[in-house]
């Protein structure tokens, strides 16, 4: 079950820019910054900057954490609770905490690309164990 947590709180993250984002739009659209007919389609003058950014960045929460989502349920319908596992999960949910706060803060792009890259090195790690671990247990045995 522990391995699962990374995934929960990387899904707690997502929930976070959703409703940040959701707030963000309504209070765009009552300013009159935006207007209302421009989310039919994502056509037109767009949103303001700081929304925009929101809204990029909650996209990149469904780009690459749906590899990590899917490598976790892999790991936990296969019983594996290992501790290598467990460690770049809980690093790779952190790593995606600090994107965010890079992103949605002073939005440094340097910083922001290296957070990104070392993330995208623990995920490839990630599944690198998952796979050595899947391809080297005993045919058929559930323990990891």
């Amino acid at each position: 079950m522990e391995i699962l947590w990374p995934a929960f709180a990387l899904f707690g993250l997502t929930a976070f820019v959703v409703f940040r984002l959701g707030i963000m739009r309504w209070r765009a659209v009552g300013r009159r910054q935006v207007d209302p007919r421009f989310y039919k389609v994502y056509r037109g003058d767009g949103e303001p900057e700081e929304v925009a950014v929101v809204s990029r960045h909650l996209v990149n929460l469904y780009e690459a954490p749906t590899l990590f989502y899917a490598a976790t349920a892999i790991a936990f319908a296969a019983g594996l609770n290992r501790a290598e596992l467990l460690a770049l999960g809980w690093a790779y949910a952190g790593l995606r905490v600090v994107h965010s706060f890079i992103h949605l803060g002073s939005n440094d792009v340097l910083w922001r690309f290296r957070v990104f890259a070392l993330s995208w090195l623990v995920l490839l790690a990630y599944w690198a164990v998952l796979g050595v671990v899947l391809a080297t247990r005993p045919a058929g045995s559930l323990a990891g």
